[in-house]
């Protein structure tokens, strides 16, 4: 009987078994189909948008009048746009694919540069005619490519989830058409010598800086160690751990981990200078005894101790019992460096460093020549709409759109009862950026 119960159990475990695998195996199905149908979409929506981007671009040489050229190239920058976006969504990740990306971007940088400033005034120079040129003839040729694998694609019903499990193998040198065929792609984007975008564009190269420019010598993982204890309270007896991170040696930092209980500190430390990039600790808060000001006055002297001289405290918030703050490098002249921008969190029980970001400090900090205005300050205030009232106003270096570094007068305005910060282009009157800033939360205490 013993025995007929055991086979009877056996019999319900297997059958459950199969069962739950069956489902296993549905649910997965249905996702590998998903994925498959959202890769061959962005696929096909890629080649339909250059398809769109040759022909815009094209149209653009014909047209005779300023005036409808500037929402022709508006076109091209939005359809740039979303080529890029349909790019990002193919598992194209591990297979370099940034000439083509490249590529884009810097059609989409030209166009919107072009775009926005005024043709009639200021109309295409015979240099920015042969860049459009240039423009038409590399989308023709990254056009055929992508039809011709499209064509293939749809001809042999190859699928976009055999090319991600290719690269996540390590398989991808095998013969593989979609894996092939845009290799092709890549390759004769590169046939092309680079295009000139005149002196006001930049390419997404030229925007990865990177960390390989610091001054200093690189240092060995001991050498980041007792760096990293500059900044880390680090307690008796814990558990340290060292590992390398970065693309390569130039642009490499080490992350130092010290771990003890419930505590845990990470730090990241550029490999080139051993400057340090990310500081965080992670440990439980308790009440508030500091205020949100005597907290700033510790991130000030946490950058002090630390050689990170002329910085201004340019914004505060407070969240539950953490002190938000971020710092700015400001000039002798008191000019405000918003790409020079280090973010430090403190806890409000004790004062202490929770978390340390100087990552945009390392990238865009340098010695600059700050040139002088060339139109006055109440030039650019003639800027600004009628109805805002400026507050404040100052000399500010922010990047704008197309990541370069633009000198403008910044200005702290209020209109009803909101507050803005309006940057206007200090050498064009461009207004550059308007910032909403953020009004006080409302109490909801006492409410039921």
């Amino acid at each position: 009987m013993i025995r007929g119960i055991l086979i009877g159990v056996l019999a319900v475990a297997v059958g459950g078994t199969a069962f739950w695998g069956y489902q296993e195996h549905q649910e997965k199905n249905a996702i590998l189909i998903n994925a498959e149908n959202n890769y061959q979409r962005a696929f096909h929506d890629l080649t339909y948008q250059v398809d769109l981007l040759h022909d815009k671009i094209g149209a653009t040489l014909a047209m005779n009048t300023q005036k409808s050229l500037s929402p022709a190239l508006a076109d091209v920058w939005r359809i740039t746009s979303e080529a890029h976006n349909d790019v990002g969504q193919l598992p194209l990740t591990l297979l370099p694919f940034n000439k083509t990306e490249e590529f884009l971007a810097q059609v989409g940088e030209f166009s919107h540069r072009t775009a926005v400033r005024n043709l009639e005034k200021d109309p295409l120079t015979s240099e920015e005619q042969e860049t459009l040129q240039s423009l038409y003839e590399q989308a023709a040729t990254m056009q055929e490519e992508l039809r011709t694998v499209q064509n293939m694609v749809i001809q042999d019903n190859l699928r976009w989830m055999d090319v991600e499990m290719a690269l996540a193998s390590g398989e991808e040198t095998t013969d593989n058409t979609i894996i092939d065929g845009f290799k092709t792609v890549e390759k004769t984007v590169d046939g092309y010598d680079e295009t000139g975008f005149g002196p006001n564009q930049v390419s997404s190269r030229e925007k990865e800086i990177g960390y390989k420019d610091l001054d200093g010598d690189f240092i060995n993982k001991e050498e980041a160690r007792k760096i990293a204890e500059k900044y880390i309270p680090v307690p008796k007896n814990a558990k340290m751990t060292i590992a390398k991170g970065g693309p390569n040696k130039e642009n490499g930092f080490y992350s130092v981990t010290y771990k003890k209980g419930n505590w845990e500190a990470t730090m990241d430390i550029t490999r080139k200078g051993g400057y340090p990039i990310y500081l965080l600790q992670n440990r439980d808060i308790t009440d508030q005894n500091i205020s949100l000001n005597e907290a700033s006055k510790e991130a000030e002297k946490f950058l002090k101790e630390h050689n990170f001289m002329d910085m201004e405290l340019f914004e505060s918030t407070q969240y539950d019992n953490v002190g938000l703050f971020t710092f700015v490098s400001i000039s002798e002249d008191g000019v405000r460096i918003y790409p020079d921008a280090i973010s430090i969190k403190v806890a409000l029980d004790d004062g202490s460093i929770l978390n340390f970001t100087a990552e945009e400090y390392l990238k865009s900090h340098k010695t600059r020549d700050i040139p002088e205005p060339t139109i006055s300050k109440e030039e650019a205030k003639s800027m600004l709409n009628s109805n805002v009232k400026v507050q404040d106003d100052r000399l500010s270096i922010i990047v704008n759109e197309l990541g370069e570094e633009v000198l403008s007068y910044e200005f702290l305005a209020t209109l009803n009862n909101d507050t803005y910060r309006i940057f206007i282009n200090a050498n064009n009157g461009v207004e550059e950026e308007i910032e909403k800033l953020q009004n006080a939360e409302p109490i909801y205490e006492n409410l039921v």
